[in-house]
């Protein structure tokens, strides 16, 4: 029996094709340039939060009436009369009536008071307008109620804008209210400010252009004339001038106090 061998150029052929890789992958294409950018990232500038529970407000009630029960128009003065004022003239201060004002002027040092000799009152609402030409730092100015013999009670403004109340009586000076600061009190001259009392009982308020300041209460001086004053304080003097006083009704009853257990 004749054996197949094959050929040497086979065997070769065999041994040629062993050495040879197999199939290589094709190569990767390189993407043509664009002139469109990738999308970048979408950032959120407001992520989404929790909703929160809404709130229950309790519903504000109205701004009490700080000067209450004022009534009719009981006494007016344009200052066209000057009798009706204490007047008086020398080198420390003067007072005057002119143009429908009073004008007040004092030195360094001095204090000047002028009362309406007219009317007295007891419960009542007044306003007066105060205009300052010459008034600085500690220069105070402001207005007298309830005058009767050496008793009254004076309400301050300086001109550094600072308010307080006291009581003189029988000469003797009680701090009613401390110094406390107001925006409503001008901070020296040139300057205007409408200032207002309302006084009922024992208690009185006070008021600077239609605004509540503060109150006091005291028994000792129930009625009186009302009047004005500057008083200098610095080393320059001080003048102020008044006008357009009104003074009107108030027919007010406090409230009865629910007592404690």
């Amino acid at each position: 029996m004749r054996h197949f061998q094959p050929s040497l150029f086979f065997i070769g052929l065999l041994l040629l094709n062993a050495c040879l890789p197999l199939e290589a992958a094709p190569p990767t294409e390189t993407p043509p340039p664009s002139d469109t950018p990738p999308p970048s990232p979408t950032i959120v500038w407001f992520p989404p939060s929790a909703t929160p529970t809404l709130k229950v407000f309790p519903t504000p009630t109205a701004t009490p009436e700080m000067n209450p029960g004022v009534g009719a128009l009981l006494f007016r003065d344009d200052f066209s009369n000057a009798s009706a004022w204490d007047t008086a003239a020398s080198e420390q201060a003067s007072a005057a009536v002119s143009r429908n004002r009073l004008t007040l002027v004092a030195e360094p040092g001095v204090y000047l008071a002028s009362m309406n000799r007219e009317e007295t009152f007891g419960d009542f609402y007044a306003e007066i307008t105060a205009r300052l030409s010459l008034c600085r730092g500690d220069d105070s100015y402001g207005i007298i109620i309830r005058f009767s013999g050496s008793s009254f009670y004076r309400f301050t403004l300086t001109c550094n804008s600072m308010i307080y109340a006291e009581r003189i009586r029988n000469n003797v000076r009680l701090v009613m209210q401390p110094p406390i600061p107001s925006g409503d009190a001008p901070p020296g001259a040139p300057g205007e400010v409408r200032i207002g009392m309302w006084a009922a009982g024992s208690e009185m308020r006070l008021f600077l252009n239609g605004r509540y300041q503060f109150s006091i209460s005291d028994p000792s001086s129930p009625s009186g004339a009302l009047g004005v004053f500057v008083r200098g304080a610095g080393d320059a003097p001080v003048s102020v001038t008044f006008s357009e006083l009104s003074v009107y009704d108030v027919d007010y009853i406090p409230p009865t106090l629910t007592p404690s257990p």
